[in-house]
């Protein structure tokens, strides 16, 4: 039903928040239409500038606060409100917390169509300084040095040294960089000719070792002054192992390109997780919360309840953080992972923490499942951890078809959890148990884990 208000582009408008959508934004009601505003807190009451009128929504801005909610606090850092990653930086943690529980509880119940309720939500002790990984758009024009993040929706860069999320040290790295660049006169990549070397700058720290990876991501073959960077980066970082470059000639806004080149130190950092040591290399996925990733890797323990003569197939295994973990637990691990590095990585942990029970498979996960049917193995746990996108439907066939009794599966969507878990409840899998673990701590994004048995 389409909604004709007056509602017109640069009205202002009163408007109370009473709830937020997946991506932070604030939603109001007016003349029951939705008017989505970013920066605003449930129960803001406010005069919304309109920018937007659609058909059935419009979008706004806060042109001023009349009564600000009791979760709304003051922002304590100055580009939460131009970038597009703190979208919680001015509310409680506690409400926060609140949201992303019921983001969870709203997906299952309303496109799972299942009646189960969220336990709970694991929170963050340390809500700042948190992310172990840092990618930095770059900007250098007029002799001046721009590094930060992209405004919400655009790549339009926000300068930003010094982000609440990164680890503090990493602004002494871009300071670092910062000096290579003016010294050589060194250029941007633009987008829209192509043309310019440096693209983006991206760190990396393992928090348990505290060993720092610095990768330059340029379009050409390679840099000039290299032993000026490293001397600088060294400076910068007490525990430096790692500086590389990544070359991406493509004309793409993809961070990231086939080819890594290291030019001193080592190719990857190692990290800690459970008690088992992890390789890091440029292309490696890592969940970016070291300490929540500890949680979330202990639920997942919790759910399996393994005794030690299981068969547990990991679908989408990565570089095999999460199997690994459990691999002292179980008879027998089979990893499948599309991306041929990761898989390289997932061989290397294993024999770095003498895990003789593993074995990695370098396929989709449809594919993968596949090729365990023809060998006749027969897993008692499934290990789901997709990307956004969720599963191939065809893959719960398989996964039928293979016997297996129980399934963990995480999700950094909970959108796509709850449509995989409706599939799997006509499959007469049904959900035990579901925890909502917040990794990403002042962002909208949450992750969860289920359990769902036969």
């Amino acid at each position: 039903m389409v909604i004709r208000l007056n509602l017109k582009k640069n009205d202002k408008i009163e408007l109370t928040i009473d709830s937020v959508t997946s991506e932070g934004s604030g939603i109001g009601r007016y003349n029951g239409m939705a008017v989505f505003v970013r920066g605003t807190v449930p129960n803001d009451r406010i005069i919304a500038h309109i920018i937007k009128i659609s058909k059935n929504y419009a979008i706004g801005i806060v042109d001023e606060i009349l009564e600000p909610s009791n979760s709304r606090i003051d922002s304590d850092c100055q580009a939460s409100s131009k970038c597009g990653g703190c979208s919680f930086r001015n509310m409680t943690y506690d409400e926060e917390l609140k949201f992303k529980k019921s983001r969870v509880q709203d997906a299952v119940n309303r496109i799972g169509h299942i009646d189960f309720d969220v336990e709970k939500i694991v929170g963050a002790d340390e809500t700042n300084c948190y992310r172990n990984k840092a990618q930095y758009p770059v900007l250098i024009e007029n002799g001046e040095f721009l590094a930060g993040f992209y405004a919400y929706k655009s790549h339009r860069i926000i300068p930003c040294f010094s982000c609440k999320l990164q680890p503090v040290e990493f602004e002494e790295g871009l300071k670092a960089f910062e000096k290579w660049v003016l010294k050589n006169n060194i250029t941007s990549f633009d987008e829209k000719t192509g043309n310019g070397l440096l693209r983006h700058i991206y760190f990396r720290k393992a928090f348990a070792t505290g060993e720092v990876m610095a990768c330059a991501v340029i379009n050409g073959n390679d840099i000039p002054d290299k032993d000026y960077l490293v001397s600088e980066l060294q400076s910068a970082f007490e525990n430096l192992k790692s500086v590389v470059i990544n070359i991406n000639c493509k004309k793409t806004n993809v961070i990231l390109g086939e080819e890594t080149r290291t030019i001193w130190g080592n190719d990857k950092i190692t990290d800690i997780l459970l008690g088992k040591k992890f390789v890091i290399s440029p292309q490696s996925f890592y969940q970016v919360n070291h300490d929540q990733c500890e949680k979330l890797y202990d639920i997942v323990r919790q759910f399996a309840d393994l005794k030690g003569n299981e068969t547990v197939v990991d679908m989408y295994c990565g570089a095999g953080t999460i199997g690994i973990t459990l691999s002292d637990y179980c008879k027998e691990l089979v990893g499948i992972e599309v991306v041929p590095s990761a898989i390289e990585n997932a061989n290397e942990n294993a024999k770095l923490n003498n895990v003789k029970n593993a074995k990695f498979i370098c396929a989709d996960a449809f594919e993968g499942a596949k090729e365990i049917e023809k060998l006749n193995l027969k897993p008692d746990l499934v290990i789901l951890d997709p990307p956004r996108k969720g599963c191939q439907p065809e893959l719960f066939d398989i996964i039928e078809n293979m016997g297996a009794n129980r399934i963990v599966y995480v999700s950094c969507d909970s959108a796509t959890l709850a449509r995989d878990l409706a599939i799997l409840k006509e499959k007469n899998y049904n959900l035990n148990h579901l925890i909502a673990v917040d990794l990403f701590p002042r962002t909208p994004h949450v992750e969860s884990v289920a359990l769902v048995s036969r």
